[in-house]
């Protein structure tokens, strides 16, 4: 990863790092899935504090991790049809900070 510091993106509300727009029912079904993965890590604690067998508590893991990447998929595709899509829209500086900064993300969530 480069050490380019990354430039902060001006959304099209001109309030910086804050979503150009987000749909309701999208912002409440994230908050619904965050829920229940803050659920499902409430009870690998206690997984845990009761000494289950190992594999069943990374099958668990497992579906807390999935879990994680549908409710990330769904943020990265809000993120790309308001915020990048302003940030591109107003074309250069703002433009290419956000070319950067899809690239950093996609190379965060490709690992």
């Amino acid at each position: 990863m480069s050490a380019k510091k990354m430039t902060a993106v001006n959304c099209a509300c001109g309030d910086e790092r804050k979503a150009a727009s987000v749909d309701p029912e999208i912002k409440a079904a994230t908050l619904r899935r965050l829920a229940r993965i803050a659920g499902q890590i409430r009870g690998l604690e206690k997984m845990v504090e009761q000494e289950r067998y190992c594999a069943d508590i990374l099958v668990q893991i497992s579906s807390v991790q999935e879990a994680l990447r549908g409710t990330s998929r769904h943020l990265m595709r809000n993120h790309l049809q308001h915020c990048a899509t302003d940030a591109i829209k107003k074309g250069s500086e703002s433009a290419e900070a956000m070319y950067d900064e899809l690239l950093d993300l996609v190379y965060k969530h490709s690992r």
